[in-house]
């Protein structure tokens, strides 16, 4: 979670009030957030002989976009304690009524094709207030916008460029700017070199590096105002003495683009006079709308399911008074006591659900007041999935028998899955990552037996024999679900040792399908008895296994017959693959058919 370190003195200023660390880690911890330090109480660097002013460093919850500042958590604690209400956020059009216009070219489409925009007019700068804006920018750099890959932030002097502004997408070699804070004008691929071992801008140059046009934000005197996602331009660089601010935010996802929109202005607009909207206009889509939209999201929440999993017995007034201690508007819907309508502010983006109302409420009541009881009907009474419960037993089971249970990672390369065990991959199989960090990293894993095999790889220097089970999810692409996948339980096990240890893996398969009463029969029972419950094995030509060693495995179980698995001694190749010395015999099987 982020941790937001905020001046001491000018918070409790904030509130009102002079807190004791004790008392304000209590309300923190009645709001849902936690005082992860008080600095008054260590030692504090020391800046130019000045002594740093204490800190409180908090833990916020890391969708709560609205807390990564000063003012976002000044404002909501005030809120929750009832001092103030959630102000009202409206838009309010320049005297002449012509809206500040950014064009949006239709090359940007190739590389960074969203933008929104927004002006705080007649802003007052002090240098906690700047400090305080740079630092929620990188905040939601770093946080939502995923290192600034989904949503960049360009702030500029509104008094020191012209609009209309245009947004573009260029060559490198034709866009020439200085940057922010340099005296030199270079051009796009200059720029790439100059910034390559800086610290701070060199690990976001590979959003656009390679790409052929670069994204660009001119006025409407083709001076450069940034060039998203990297850096702005010197010449439009805000200070304390900036009036009037222009905030541009270029992105890739249209939903992010306008919660930091939303952000950004909930948090400043405090400090300005008005809030002037901006026209983005798309020629090359026919497109033109106004950001930010300030309109409150509505949606409804049943009285019934929010007193039920809280274990409450509130009438809708109480609810609303609740509620709003949390930034809510909310009233009873028209002539009905059952259903609350809710106005949801900009800055709550989290909120996607009337579960999410349910657990501001419970916050807003306080955790420690909620009644301790076990609810009869409930949907927040736990029970462990079937599956789970079952994969329990089996691994409980296993390691009775002696084997040692192992817990690889779920993603694995493309070769360790198809290649190194023989087996081809048909396009329809495997979940693949579409931007993979590494290449140990591609997809996700359809069998349990590379993770096993690179397990004893990495332990030969233990004795030998080894012998190692696994239990755990496996996921195939399948289309006709929405997620376009579906995860599968199975259970494996591998024996590495100088003999095969075929018989050994047999028997630990027979003790397991034994303890799910699925015991040993003969093939001729299995295909003509449907109410008989067993499994049987069958010669299987796998080239994972060395030929004439591997043996399918079949179940007869609820008056189907299902081909679950397959064991056998792996192929040499295999072996080679994975640098191991001694034969491998390995089982695995879909428990989910048990079910």
């Amino acid at each position: 979670m982020p941790t937001i370190a905020v001046d001491k003195a000018e918070l409790f200023k904030a509130l009102g009030k002079e807190y004791t660390t004790e008392e304000f880690d209590e309300l923190c911890f009645e709001f849902g957030i936690e005082l992860d330090e008080d600095t008054s109480q260590t030692k504090r660097p020391v800046v130019d002989g000045v002594e740093e002013p204490p800190q409180l460093k908090i833990e916020i919850p890391a969708n709560r976009y609205d807390m990564l500042c000063f003012e976002g958590i000044a404002l909501n604690l005030r809120v929750f304690l009832e001092q103030t209400k959630l102000p009202k956020l409206s838009l309010n059009p320049p005297p002449g009524g012509e809206l500040q216009r950014i064009i949006v070219k239709e090359e940007t489409m190739k590389v960074r094709p969203l933008i929104s925009g927004v002006i705080l007019r007649n802003i007052t700068f002090t240098q906690a207030r700047y400090d305080s804006f740079i630092a929620l920018q990188d905040k939601l750099h770093q946080n939502l916008a995923r290192q600034r890959t989904l949503a960049s932030i360009g702030t500029h002097d509104l008094d020191t460029v012209q609009g209309p502004f245009t947004y573009e997408a260029l060559p490198p070699e034709e866009i020439e700017f200085i940057p922010l804070n340099q005296k030199t004008n270079m051009n796009g691929k200059q720029l790439m070199e100059f910034y390559e071992k800086d610290k701070h801008l060199g690990r976001y140059l590979h959003i656009i590096r390679d790409a052929p046009v670069y994204p660009v934000i001119y006025d409407s005197n083709r001076v450069v105002c940034s060039l998203p996602p990297i850096i702005n331009g010197d010449h439009s660089k805000i200070t304390l003495k900036t009036r009037n601010v222009f905030i541009e935010i270029t992105a890739t996802d249209a939903t992010k683009v306008e919660i930091v929109n939303h952000m950004l202005v909930a948090m400043f607009a405090q400090y300005c006079e008005s809030i002037e909207p901006i026209k983005i206009e798309s020629p090359h889509n026919h497109q033109t709308r106004e950001t930010p939209d300030l309109t409150p999201r509505e949606m409804q929440a049943e009285v019934e399911y929010l007193n039920q999993v809280c274990g409450l017995e509130l009438s809708p007034p109480e609810i609303c008074r609740l509620l709003e201690r949390m930034g809510y508007s909310v009233k009873p819907a028209d002539g009905d006591n059952k259903l609350l309508d809710v106005s949801v502010p900009v800055t709550r983006a989290d909120v996607l659900h009337q579960c999410d109302v349910m657990e501001d409420l419970a916050i807003a009541y306080g955790f420690n007041k909620l009644p301790r009881y076990y609810p009869n009907k409930s949907a927040a009474v736990a029970a462990p999935l079937l599956i789970n419960k079952l994969a329990d037993i089996v691994r409980q089971e296993a390691a009775m028998s002696g084997w040692s249970e192992v817990m690889p990672l779920i993603l694995c390369s493309h070769d360790e899955n198809f290649k190194w065990l023989n087996r081809i991959d048909d396009g329809t199989t495997a979940v693949k990552l579409q931007n993979p960090k590494t290449a140990e990293y591609q997809i996700v894993r359809t069998s349990l037996l590379p993770g096993l095999l690179k397990t004893i790889g990495s332990n030969k220097h233990h004795s030998v024999p080894m012998k190692i089970f696994e239990v755990s999810d496996v996921a195939f692409k399948d289309m006709s679900l929405e997620r376009k996948s579906r995860n599968e339980r199975h259970f494996a096990a591998a024996w590495f040792g100088k003999m095969s240890g075929f018989e050994v893996v047999h028997g630990l398969l027979d003790r397991v399908m034994t303890m799910l009463k699925s015991a040993f029969i003969t093939r001729e029972e299995g295909l003509k008895n449907e109410k008989i419950q067993g499994y049987w094995i069958e010669e299987v030509d796998d080239p994972t296994f060395l030929k004439g060693h591997a043996a399918s495995i079949n179940l007869r179980i609820g008056g189907k017959h299902h081909v679950i698995g397959v064991f056998g001694i792996l192929a040499p190749s295999v072996l080679k693959y994975y640098e191991l010395t001694y034969p491998v015999s390995t089982v695995e099987f879909n428990l989910e058919v048990f079910l």
